[in-house]
């Protein structure tokens, strides 16, 4: 038997996904579930009336979450059906019981609900980070709300903001994308008791054509298993709409991180911001002194294939005949999971940049002062049209030194003379001394601070209230 060294094994399980993600998608929690899902059903149809035992209740409670994996592997191998194999192994384990194990069910009942619940508690832990991740996003954001910094519109450098305003940016998308999948959870709804085909039929004749004890079965299901409602009505599965809806919301997850990564890789291009750089971590195989921003890189890839990935439920709803077809399921076992693994990945992996992020501020200082005579200009103009200069000769001859001062720091000897140009045209009825006092950066970040405190209070402050508990931190595989 080949060992793991010798087979492929998914880097989700080895480099990226939590050991928390990966348990919800596992098959320990997809079979206990199964037996959860078939001791509320017997639960629920004893209280309606069918002759079962508190014995057996509590025989297949007792093996509730023990899985016998050897007896069923071994059964599907023989009948190829992973239902009833895992109905035969449950029955070995529970033999009083097995009699009454799946009774009036199909398949879809544990398959289906299982995958119900899966979304509920892989979401919730997305959302705990999430949570974290705009915790660390606005304590950063705080710090540096009042750090002029230049903004750029076309990636060319536009007004200023401060290095904290434009944090509330990242913070902002991932709070639309946090609501998203808020909205997507709170309409989820149990497939609960359909039967073959939706019409519940199979359940009609265990009750004796009794709707009122049919209902009941799915209402005790539901609650037992933490559902408010099921579905109104179905073919035999859960509309497979539910899972685009899913995967849709963590899409929008995937493209706010990389709008993100990829905004910190230019900065951290820029010099102006790094991701965490660890003490004995090496850049590149070839050239020792660099620092490349990999976490972000990676964070950007898994991205890429999340939002290539949310495609596959669309495609897989659109696609089923009338009541069921069975062309949904090893799509949907790859692509939901997959999504959720590699967002799980993404949010690891944006948690433990944003608790170190590190801000080269001298940096980010000079570079504004390079170009801010330049944004300076407008203040300038208006400085000495109040002193009496005419606006639109100004004009002219700003746009004049303007070019001429770029053109000395882009072909020259990079210095930027504009303020010395300005201060030795007599047209200009102002002061050196005037001129220099319009290169106080803090006069060209409009409401960035403002911005920052009225959006960490009104924007941020609800979701942490809602969402955040315990701090989470990522210590990163590779």
């Amino acid at each position: 038997m080949a060992s793991d060294k010798e087979r492929y094994i998914s880097p989700f399980s080895t480099r990226y996904a939590s050991e928390e993600m990966q348990y919800i998608f596992s098959e320990q929690f997809k079979f206990t579930t199964w037996h959860k899902l078939w001791i509320a059903l017997a639960k629920a149809e004893k209280t309606a009336g069918l002759n079962i035992t508190d014995e057996q209740i509590e025989e297949l409670e007792k093996y509730r979450d023990i899985v016998d994996f050897a007896t069923a592997e071994a059964r599907e191998r023989e009948v190829r059906h992973d239902v009833m194999s895992h109905v035969y192994a449950y029955g070995k384990q529970c033999p009083k019981a097995e009699p009454i194990i799946h009774l009036g069910a199909t398949s879809c009942y544990v398959g289906d609900n299982t995958d119900v619940i899966i979304l509920r508690e892989a979401s919730q832990i997305v959302l705990k980070k999430c949570a974290q991740v705009i915790k660390n996003l606005s304590v950063f954001a705080d710090k540096y709300k009042a750090l002029p910094c230049l903004a750029y519109t076309h990636l060319q450098p536009a007004q200023l903001t401060t290095v904290g305003k434009r944090a509330t940016l990242w913070m902002y998308e991932l709070i639309a994308d946090i609501e998203n999948l808020e909205y997507q959870l709170s309409n989820l709804k149990l497939l609960g008791s359909k039967g073959m085909t939706g019409t519940q039929a199979s359940f009609m004749e265990l009750f004796a054509g009794d709707e009122s004890k049919v209902k009941l079965v799915e209402e005790l299901i539901a609650k037992d298993l933490g559902f408010d409602k099921v579905v109104a009505v179905s073919g035999q599965t859960y509309s497979r709409k539910t899972d685009a809806y899913f995967l849709g919301a963590l899409s929008g997850i995937a493209q706010s991180a990389y709008k993100f990564s990829n905004d910190l890789r230019i900065l951290q291009s820029f010099e102006e911001m790094e991701e965490p750089f660890e003490k004995k971590q090496i850049g590149s195989s070839a050239m020792p002194y660099k620092r490349n921003p990999m976490r972000s890189e990676r964070i950007s890839s898994l991205a890429r294939y999340v939002i290539v990935d949310s495609i596959n439920p669309g495609l897989t709803a659109g696609t089923q005949w009338f009541e069921r077809t069975l062309d949904d399921s090893a799509n949907k076992r790859i692509s939901v999971a997959e999504a959720f693994l590699a967002v799980d990945s993404i949010l690891n992996i944006y948690i433990n940049i944003t608790s170190d992020l590190v801000v080269n501020d001298k940096v980010v200082t000079r570079r504004v002062m390079e170009k801010l005579p330049f944004m300076a200009t407008e203040n300038i103009m208006m400085k000495a049209v109040k002193n009496g200069g005419n606006r639109q000769e100004l004009h002219e001859l700003l746009r004049q030194h303007s070019h001429a001062a770029a053109a000395r720091v882009k072909r020259e000897d990079g210095v930027n003379d504009l303020i010395d140009r300005i201060a030795a045209d007599d047209a200009f009825p102002v002061t050196k001394e005037e001129i220099v006092s319009e290169l106080d950066p803090i006069l060209y970040v409009g409401r960035s601070v403002s911005q920052v405190n009225e959006f960490i209070e009104n924007e941020v402050k609800p979701v942490l209230d809602r969402l955040y508990t315990d701090e989470i931190t990522a210590d990163l595989k590779v």
